[in-house]
């Protein structure tokens, strides 16, 4: 319970922190952050900011209570690419470690 706390405060901070580009000067703005069901069993939040970031991720405790508790999230993250191109990565992260998929990951 600790951490999901901790996760949410951190989450937090980082989208109140005004996002810089290369030059100094302010750039994108945090247009949309939902943060909800932060509890014993999972959390998931989202953002998406005005130059085309977005993420979007959702935990679930599976087989709570047992030996082989464990936490399974899921969810996505985009972002524009140096050549101007929308990149899109959608994971799942468990016991079996970080499994992300994109069209522009190799296979």
């Amino acid at each position: 319970m600790k951490s999901f706390i901790v996760f949410a405060l951190f989450v937090a901070a980082a989208v109140a922190v005004p996002v810089y580009n290369f030059s100094g000067q302010r750039g994108a703005k945090v247009v949309r952050f939902d943060l909800n069901n932060i509890g014993v069993n999972g959390y998931d939040y989202a953002y998406e900011t005005s130059d085309g970031k977005a993420a979007s991720e959702v935990a679930v405790v599976k087989n709570p209570g047992s030996e082989n508790e464990s936490l399974e999230v899921r969810g996505f993250y985009r972002y524009v690419g140096d050549d101007g191109k929308l990149y899109r990565v959608d994971y799942i992260a468990n016991d079996k470690g970080f499994q992300p998929s994109a069209a522009h990951l190799p296979a």
